[in-house]
């Protein structure tokens, strides 16, 4: 018998009965053992922590054909499939998407690190968008293989989100779009100045000068709840990249070589499109332009957000979602 991928999976919480081996995902293979995921002091990590013991979260690599993706697996039910923007990791996903209240037993949560970043390894040969989609497509193909799904992306992973749709559509059930990335180029993105509207000199007082800097430089709210969970999903990812990856790909071919909305085309599932009013990284204009390709279209512009608005207004994005997750199951049944 020969495997053609390989899944290692990593238990986290509830794993299933002792296995020394078993057959997985069609032709691939899986050895499951155990591991386990930090606790922090943060009520939002922990609250995280809570859902994750309480949906079995596993952990788990799939050796693709070229390259490894290490993901995670939340819940049973419907697959999500969820992708970080660039370059971040899972954290931010699984940050933004767990504390919603509607998936319940219905929804099986896919998180996973990009090549390059979290904890997937980089790969030489991929130094192109394109390549990087056509993993995510392998990827996708391996966990989930002929299965519909609903797909769920943020900021560069909803540039890959909509590249997945342009070449699986009659698959995808439901879309959700958090800050997309619609033009590649930085320079002719349409977005508002830097500024923030909420200030708290105190906390910027109190962080490191990296972090201040980082922290600063993109929050339209300065809050310490909103520092936390801005250190846990996103500065522990950005800085954990491999830089010269990503920064090959940024200089090289961050855009695709096609236009991805022209292939996406008309595309008739539920959506949901939410947008920062104070986003100065991607902007929200851009994003009302692609609109009319998604019949089944929300398209949502928040205020007091910036490019991290799952963050900044949260329990305005997590009612979004849970309405957007609604649509998708009534619109398949």
């Amino acid at each position: 018998m020969r495997f053609n991928k390989t899944c290692w999976r990593r238990v986290s919480y509830n794993p299933p009965e002792p296995a020394d081996h078993q057959l997985c995902f069609g032709n691939s293979y899986c050895l499951i053992y155990h591991t386990t995921i930090s606790e922090t002091t943060s009520r939002h990590i922990s609250r995280l922590t809570q859902l994750r013991k309480a949906n079995g979260a596993r952990r788990m690599q799939c050796r693709l054909e070229n390259v490894t993706i290490d993901y995670e697996i939340h819940g049973k039910g419907r697959p999500l499939i969820s992708i970080h923007g660039f370059p971040l990791d899972r954290r931010v996903m699984i940050g933004c998407m767990e504390p919603v209240a509607g998936f319940g037993g219905v929804w099986k949560r896919i998180y996973f690190d990009l090549p390059g970043m979290g904890k997937s390894q980089a790969a030489d040969w991929i130094s192109s968008s394109d390549q990087m989609l056509e993993v995510v497509l392998e990827f996708i193909d391996a966990v989930i293989p002929g299965q519909r799904f609903a797909l769920a992306g943020e900021s560069y992973g909803a540039y890959i989100a909509r590249g997945v749709v342009s070449r699986k559509r009659d698959l995808v059930d439901g879309l959700l779009l958090i800050c997309p990335l619609i033009v590649a180029d930085a320079q002719k993105r349409v977005v508002p100045p830097q500024i923030t509207l909420v200030n708290d000199p105190t906390l910027m007082s109190s962080l490191k000068p990296e972090d201040a800097s980082e922290f600063g430089s993109i929050a339209v709210v300065e809050e310490p709840w909103i520092w936390q969970r801005f250190q846990k999903e996103i500065l522990l990812g950005l800085r954990s990249a491999n830089k010269s990856f990503v920064d090959k790909i940024r200089a090289e071919a961050y855009g695709f070589s096609f236009d991805v909305d022209e292939a996406v085309g008309t595309f008739h599932a539920p959506t949901l499109i939410v947008v920062g009013r104070q986003d100065s990284t991607v902007g929200y204009q851009d994003a009302w332009g692609i609109l009319a390709s998604y019949p089944r279209g929300s398209f949502a512009v928040l205020d007091l957000a910036g490019h991290n608005l799952q963050i900044e207004q949260s329990d305005l994005f997590n009612a979004l979602v849970e309405e957007w997750l609604v649509r998708v199951v009534k619109f398949t049944e």
